[in-house]
């Protein structure tokens, strides 16, 4: 394929992680380093940002300071859940993107999210493509669930799986000071996929994790958790369960339904809005029991908590937005870099292009050989296959003993 020069647009979407930024530092160094790519800019609030005509120009950066974004969390450039209509059906935005490509010399787009956002740059670059404007469009992956088809893991899950770990461990230890019987209850991002529900398992690894723990991928039922919670109590007086907030009972109601009407409010994409099941369950669990009781929420601190980070977790990160640009430098268009874990006694993991056709709006699940029988626990095959994504503590820049994280002058074009 011939050489195509050109400016990029970088744009961030979805719910922000503790490693989305060094995404997008890999993306940002290597297309400033690269002669086809004439200018970068950064999209602000994500492709909301492009349709808005306000765009950074990422050139105009110190370069100390946006190294620092490897340490930030959250999405530096600002996101959104902004869902862009089927181009067959209404190209209203897609018009207006071409504008705004025409009017930057825009040839390469980068967007770095989840499912929804894998969708949005199938679009563009089935759009781009029919309208004879050539535009190499490449999705690059983030999400905490872990949910994206195609790819081994997702750069933001390593980084919550051990915070959530973590956590565990420090809640399970807590809860067991007082010598009197009682249940814990930690309720786990996680709507249809209950990768980081089962990353509390992980706290068990360590010595100090949930008895019982419910995903998703599996009917849920106030009574099988009520009996399973009395077997655990034959055993030991102190009960923790973890349990992802989309668990939803043989009718496909959400348990969290029960207690709130938060289920019933939408987002852009049609999601629930998640929250309240672990205050639910413990209130139904005390009147059953008749013992005490504790919910809690983790919350955005699964996302955000890069205190907590996994050093392998940032440096696949940057990985999957370095190789993103090279890969459309190269020629490619229409792809995700997806990560290939390499067979072998060590861990070591490498990028892969899959279609972006194949990737938009598809869920990985937990697969059957990582649960046990029951559906209230992990298997060792989800261990071996989580552990190496949590590995490694980065070294992080600290101001009066609080991090310094990125401070970006934000320059419009």
């Amino acid at each position: 394929m011939s050489k195509l020069v050109g400016s990029c647009i970088i744009g961030q979407s979805g719910g922000p992680t503790a490693v989305i930024n060094s995404s997008v530092l890999g993306a940002v160094q290597t297309a400033l380093a690269n002669e086809s790519i004439t200018k970068v800019y950064g999209a602000a609030y994500g492709i909301t940002g492009v349709l808005n005509d306000t765009l950074y120009d990422m050139s105009k950066e110190d370069p100390a300071e946006l190294e620092l974004m490897r340490q930030t969390p959250s999405a530096i450039l600002g996101s959104c859940r902004y869902k862009i209509a089927d181009p067959d059906k209404d190209d209203t935005d897609y018009r207006r993107l071409l504008e705004i490509f025409k009017k930057y010399d825009v040839r390469y787009f980068f967007y770095n999210g989840g499912n929804d956002s894998m969708d949005t740059c199938e679009k563009i670059s089935r759009f781009m493509a029919s309208s004879g404007y050539e535009c190499r469009v490449i999705g690059i992956p983030k999400t905490i669930d872990n949910d994206l088809w195609g790819t081994d893991h997702c750069p933001g899950y390593g980084s919550a799986a051990k915070y959530i770990a973590t956590s565990c461990v420090e809640v399970c230890l807590d809860a067991h000071v007082y010598d009197v019987e009682s249940v814990t209850i930690m309720e786990i991002m996680g709507r249809n996929a209950g990768w980081l529900a089962a990353s509390s398992a992980l706290a068990c690894h360590a010595g100090a994790g949930p008895d019982l723990i419910y995903l998703p991928e599996n009917v849920f039922s106030i009574e099988a958790l009520a009996a399973d919670v009395r077997n655990v109590l034959k055993r030991k007086k102190t009960v923790f369960v973890a349990v992802s907030e989309g668990v939803r009972d043989k009718d496909g109601v959400y348990i969290s339904e029960y207690g709130s009407n938060l289920a019933s409010q939408k987002d852009a994409f049609g999601h629930s809005q998640m929250g309240g099941l672990s205050a639910t369950l413990a209130a139904i669990l005390k009147k059953e029991l008749k013992i005490k009781t504790r919910g809690m929420e983790v919350n955005l601190l699964q996302r955000c908590a890069s205190h907590c980070a996994s050093l392998t977790d940032i440096n696949e990160a940057y990985m999957a937005g370095k190789d993103a640009v090279l890969s459309a430098v190269a020629g490619k268009t229409g792809m995700m870099a997806a990560f290939h874990r390499v067979p072998g006694s060590e861990y070591q993991c490498e990028t892969k292009l899959i279609p972006l056709s194949e990737v938009a709006n598809l869920e990985k699940t937990v697969p059957e050989n990582m649960m046990n029988d029951e559906k209230n626990g992990m298997t060792q095959a989800f261990i071996d296959y989580a552990l190496p994504l949590i590995q490694g503590e980065p070294q992080r820049l600290l101001k009066d003993s609080l991090p310094r994280f990125a401070q970006l002058k934000k320059v419009q074009a």
